[in-house]
């Protein structure tokens, strides 16, 4: 994983059936939430969700 993609890790996906796509990354839920309100308003037959997107390396 990336610096950039560790320091923002609540995301906005684009939910289809041909796969998941990643819109967009922010620092905070707030951000993503009010992006999201945005995208709903330009693309109201699109699925966003916000996500928690923050992988937790494990070592052993």
């Amino acid at each position: 994983m990336s610096y950039r993609t560790e320091i923002r890790p609540w995301a906005i996906f684009n939910c289809r059936l041909s796969g998941n796509i990643c819109v967009a990354r922010f620092r905070t839920r707030s951000d993503a939430d009010a992006y999201m309100t945005i995208l709903r308003q330009l693309s109201p037959s699109g699925n966003f969700e916000v996500v928690f997107d923050q992988l937790v390396e494990v070592k052993g």
